[in-house]
């Protein structure tokens, strides 16, 4: 069975007209995560699954635009009809619980246990969520907020996510032999003072230090394009470079 890649939103760091903020499905078999819930993504999920076949849920950091969907799927889940068949797993950043209870009036965790069951998330986090599918995390540089980065093993296939980041050594060694690189490219220069996000020199360079087999641009903000961010990171990284289009389903392979 193929592991594979839907991507549900890119934008950053507000959705507009056609463009989700970020999101993503990723699939082997019947497993089936929700990796990050900007806002726009639940909507763009139900075009491919339901959140009653969804396995888990992963979130990289607890700004809005990675997970505030979560909003969406407790109020369709909880009062809209749609079902789960067991509060559904939330690996996500400590606090987002009680993140998302204090949007529905509340500072009990317990407000929205009934459907999601919330894992806080930790440097090197390992989560067995079925099928043979291990979702990894590390803590990468972002401005100070806790934040991570996510790598997948497949039947000797290997998906990493950058998350939102600046650069760091972390970054490097998630993405290291992976085939397929999901990294974000925010930012047109890097400024002075701790970094927080990643230029498309940045994500080149992060790709090509980690020997990987493709990289996919993503999270490309508002002082780029996504064709210009995607050429540049291509242009540094000198391997096979694409930007990640809301509704593509990318399949993936061993590198050669």
């Amino acid at each position: 069975m193929a592991l594979t890649l839907t991507v549900l939103g890119t934008a950053s760091p507000h959705p507009r007209p056609g463009h989700p903020c970020s999101g993503y499905l990723l699939t082997a078999g019947d497993v089936r995560v929700w990796v990050d819930a900007g806002p726009g993504t639940f909507a763009e999920l139900q075009r491919h699954t339901t959140p009653e076949a969804l396995t888990a849920v992963w979130i990289s950091h607890l700004h809005s635009d990675h997970w505030a969907d979560l909003v969406a799927a407790a109020a369709g889940i909880g009062d809209g009809g749609l079902t789960v068949p067991a509060p559904l797993p939330v690996h996500a950043p400590a606090g987002c619980a009680r993140r998302l209870a204090g949007f529905f009036g509340s500072d009990d965790p317990a407000q929205v246990a009934a459907v999601f069951d919330f894992r806080d998330l930790g440097d090197g986090h390992r989560a067995d969520v079925g099928g043979g599918l291990v979702l990894e995390s590390r803590r990468v540089a972002h401005g100070g907020v806790e934040a991570y980065g996510l790598r997948v093993e497949y039947e000797g296939v290997v998906f990493a996510y950058s998350g939102d980041t600046g650069p760091c050594p972390e970054l490097t060694e998630l993405a290291a032999g992976a085939d397929l690189f999901l990294c974000e490219a925010d930012i047109d220069r890097q400024r002075d003072g701790e970094p927080v996000h990643l230029t498309p020199e940045d994500a080149g360079a992060v790709a090509r230090a980690a020997g990987v087999g493709e990289l996919v641009i993503t999270h490309v903000g508002p002082t780029l394009t996504a064709e210009a961010a995607t050429a540049r990171a291509g242009a540094v990284f000198g391997g096979r470079t694409s930007q990640a289009r809301e509704g593509d389903v990318l399949r993936l392979r061993r590198k050669r």
